[in-house]
């Protein structure tokens, strides 16, 4: 099951293993089942410290549970976790085995404290690059407190499961039967929708904070080369992300970003957390900035204030808040949400396994998410706005050679339809010509380009017509002090590469402000 290189990192891991535990299979004939097994031997051969049993009777075959000897702990696997969720399955296998998780000492005690029953359900598929950070997180709420029972399934192999529940998007989470989430989540969003009074504690720690020399609003490359370059130069450095990384988060294959022969985004960003951390940078997590407060008078504090009431203050900001999907706007896009409309095809593309869904875009991220498409789905119908395909020639070439993909250019989509729980199908308008056109399908995935995340800053500085930040050559936006680097800006050309290299001028250019500031 694990090839060699695998079994060998695995066996290293497991070196670290202190705590006896006990895996439980349960299985059936299928061969899913006989792949499972085999690699839960192969499991059980690398560490003394682990037993196995395959006498379990849970009703999902296949599926495993890991059982810390004298614990009453309850984390089920009905998967085999393998593809992107094999390093779930290595944290929860060390976790288990009472190895300590790269997690803030308050985390585990508030995961300890939590009061009540709280059985989860985690859909996921091994391709999707936003899962594992679910899957760890509930997976280690199951470990540290046994009153909390999760389950992960891989919906691609529980298929009847995931029509029945009208599970159309990954990850999706139940709770108590309800569904509590859907899309990536960290462990601290978990915790706060848990625990009523986590954001005002963390809204009043925030505004205790003294005053940062440079504070950075956003954490993906932008930012995190910002917090770099402006940490070198010893200066009192945070940065405030709604979810650090950014949209590389969903991004799976990164091919183009010199001297990285080929990355994909959550091990990009990883990176670039590594590296802001580094630096003793004071990474705030999970906070959304809600208001822009410039300074009172030149070389005054700026502030920031969050959307769980906190506030920040610090002489110089970079904002670097980045983009998001573009929705089309169309009848049926908000209703049909995660129920056949999705915007991964990484994540969500294993979901409509032998079913119909269209691409809305012909750019590169549309055209290649129908090619992603066209080898798991039965067929992909991609719905292009302009005269012709915009993607590179490659990518078009590749799309017009595959025999399960109908192209339509010059075509307008107008409502995504549906039974009331679900999509089954789309209206599209020929531009030519006006007809009015309709397609049968199971899922519509919307790959149509990013929208600057700057609607909190309208009214407080420039904006482009766009949305976009407007900044000058050395990044600096019409406020005195405030700095702009990366997606939301007017900075041609959206690249990951681009992004980081004004961040790193946005940085030098606020050091440059501060040197030039009076003396207090």
């Amino acid at each position: 099951m694990l090839d060699l290189d695998l079994q060998t990192q695995l066996a290293a891991y497991l070196q670290r293993v202190t705590l006896p535990f006990e895996i439980v299979a349960s299985l059936s004939n299928a061969e899913s089942s006989r792949e499972l097994q085999q690699l839960l031997q192969q499991i059980q051969g690398m560490s003394d410290k682990i037993s196995l049993r395959l006498d379990g009777t849970d009703a999902r075959k296949p599926s495993f549970t890991l059982q810390r000897s004298g614990s009453a702990t309850s984390l089920r696997f009905a998967a085999i976790p393998l593809g992107h969720e094999f390093t779930s399955l290595v944290l929860a296998l060390l976790w288990t085995g009472g190895h300590p998780p790269k997690v803030e000492p308050d985390v585990i005690e508030q995961i300890k404290a939590l009061d009540g029953d709280f059985n989860f359900e985690v859909y996921m598929s091994l391709s999707c690059h936003s899962c594992p950070d679910v899957v760890q997180a509930l997976s280690l709420m199951a470990i540290y407190n046994p009153r909390v029972k999760v389950v992960v399934i891989d919906g691609a192999l529980y298929q009847d499961e995931v029509n029945q529940r009208q599970v159309m998007a990954v990850p999706m989470v139940f709770l108590n039967g309800e569904m509590f989430s859907s899309g990536r989540v960290l462990i601290e969003e978990i915790l706060g929708k848990l625990d009523s009074g986590a954001a005002a504690r963390d809204a009043a720690k925030l505004s205790a904070a003294a005053p940062f020399d440079v504070l950075i609003i956003g954490g993906g490359p932008a930012g995190a080369a910002a917090a770099v370059y402006a940490a070198r130069k010893g200066i009192r450095t945070g940065v405030a992300a709604e979810r650090f990384g950014g949209q590389v988060n969903d991004t799976m294959a990164i091919e183009n970003y010199i001297s990285v022969l080929e990355t994909d985004g959550p091990k990009f960003v990883a990176g670039l957390e590594a590296h802001v951390r580094a630096y003793g940078v004071d990474v705030m997590n999970l906070q959304r900035a809600d208001k822009l407060m410039p300074a009172a008078q030149p070389g005054g504090l700026i502030e920031v204030q969050l959307a769980n009431g906190g506030r920040l203050k610090s002489k110089t900001v970079i904002l670097s808040t980045g983009a998001r999907w573009r929705n089309v706007n169309v009848p049926g896009e908000q209703q049909y949400k995660n129920k056949g409309v999705a915007y991964c095809p990484h994540c969500d593309g294993p979901l409509f396994k032998g079913k119909h869904v269209a691409v809305i875009g012909g750019g590169n991220s549309g055209v290649e998410a129908a090619i992603d498409l066209a080898g798991v789905v039965a067929h992909v119908t991609l719905i292009e706005f302009d005269t012709q395909l915009r993607a590179d020639a490659v990518l078009v070439n590749k799309l017009k050679s595959l025999t399960n993909v109908t192209i339509h250019v010059h075509a307008q989509t107008t409502e995504i339809t549906g039974d009331g729980s679900k999509v089954n199908g789309l209206n599209f308008t020929e531009r030519a010509t006006g007809n009015a056109r309709h397609i049968d399908l199971q899922g519509v995935f919307v790959q149509i380009g990013l929208v600057p995340n700057t609607e909190w800053l309208k009214g407080t500085l420039e904006l482009s017509r766009h949305g976009e930040i407007v900044v000058d050559a050395k990044g600096a936006t019409s406020l005195p002090g405030v700095f702009a680097a990366g997606d939301a800006t007017t900075v041609p050309f959206k690249q990951i590469i681009i992004a980081a290299g004004d961040g790193a001028k946005a940085a030098l250019s606020a050091f440059d402000y501060l040197m030039r500031l009076p003396a207090a």
